[in-house]
């Protein structure tokens, strides 16, 4: 879903929230760019998601400590992205990122184009695009244990804290207790030791799809289904499509294909009697540990990421040149094969119900 601009959104920025790649040097200069441009026009611009006191803050925490920004400037890749968009998803505030990354799913623009980027935020130029979210329901809190949190914390600084139970929500033995969680990417339960599966029963719409052993099983977005859960084998969804995508990680059974489900399709995943002890990530970041008869709920969040987009985005034209697509050679032989249609002027009007690559501009 993409609404056609900021002024129609109602946005206003007053204040910045900057989320910056603090090894890379081309961040923290971009960083004083972001910094300029706010000065010049009076937004307030504060650096969040940082260490305090050698621990974690949670997004609440850090999103309340910076003001409450209304928007995000990520400073680096994808990763730097995700952790813009935990602290928007809380505060529904809009997320920019700016691309220093390897990849760039994600991240809308490149760093020599940040200034132009925040203008035209300011002026009401951009587009929203909503992006689905991932939240979860647990058997119970999730919590990493003290042995294993000083081993994750090695050369990587303190874990995330632990998700809060949210307040707006009843907890009960069937449904569970409902966790403050949100996932861009997707929703992982892994295995601990290498010589020791996870059992775990794959439950869609409350009932029981196959109980697989497995290194991992994944939930993903659409947004994530060109990360873990690609890597894994799963299919690549448009970001634009609603659904969860289900996907067992080097599973032993002969039914290892992806699941997608609608998002009022929730997907459950319980550990098994017999299974090893399994970690919870949630977009990379582990947040916790469960334990055989421990279970999680993976469904669609009521709240969604409002990711600033400067103009259509090229979802296959950015999957072609960062993947490496190449053609078959058989297919190519005779020459280079022009486009089905163009993606550059206005569709004709037999075309113009549909929903192409880029969408004209309404001025």
């Amino acid at each position: 879903m993409v609404t056609p601009n900021a002024s129609d959104a109602g946005v206003t920025v007053k204040r910045v929230g900057l989320v910056v790649h603090g090894g890379r040097a081309e961040a923290l200069a971009a960083a004083d760019v972001v910094r300029a441009w706010c000065a010049e026009h009076a937004v307030r611009c504060t650096d969040i998601d940082v260490w305090r006191e050698g621990r974690r803050r949670s997004a609440r925490e850090e999103v309340d400590a910076a003001g409450d920004p209304d928007l995000m400037v990520t400073l680096g890749g994808d990763g730097t992205f995700l952790r813009g968009a935990r602290l928007a998803a809380v505060n529904d505030a809009l997320v920019l990122g700016v691309d220093l990354g390897r990849v760039g799913f994600l991240t809308e623009t490149s760093v020599s184009d940040v200034r132009a980027a925040l203008d035209a935020v300011r002026e009401g130029r951009i587009r929203i695009d909503s992006r689905m979210l991932l939240t979860l329901r647990a058997s119970r809190r999730l919590e990493v244990p003290a042995e294993m949190e000083a081993l994750m914390e090695y050369g990587r600084g303190p874990l995330l804290p632990p998700p809060h139970v949210r307040p707006d929500c009843e907890i009960d033995d069937e449904w569970g207790v409902a966790l403050s969680v949100t996932a861009l990417n997707d929703i992982v339960l892994e295995k601990l030791s290498r010589d020791r599966q996870v059992s775990v029963g794959v439950y869609v719409s409350g009932r029981l799809l196959a109980s697989y052993s497995a290194d991992a099983l994944l939930v993903a977005t659409p947004t994530g289904s060109t990360a873990y859960s690609f890597a894994a084998g799963g299919p690549v969804l448009s970001p634009r499509a609603e659904a969860l995508v289900f996907t067992p990680v080097a599973p032993h059974m002969a039914f290892d294909r992806s699941v997608v489900t609608a998002p009022d399709e929730p997907v459950g995943l319980r550990l098994l009697e017999r299974s090893g002890r399994a970690a919870v990530s949630i977009d990379g970041q582990v947040q916790g540990m469960l334990d055989p008869g421990d279970w999680i709920g993976v469904y669609a969040a009521p709240r969604r990421l409002r990711a600033v987009r400067l103009g259509p985005m090229d979802f296959y034209g950015r999957l072609r040149e960062r993947m490496n697509l190449t053609d078959a050679p058989a297919a190519v032989a005779d020459g280079t094969p022009a486009p089905l249609w163009s993606v550059t002027t206005p569709p004709p009007a037999d075309l113009a119900h549909l929903q192409l690559l880029t969408v004209p501009d309404d001025s």
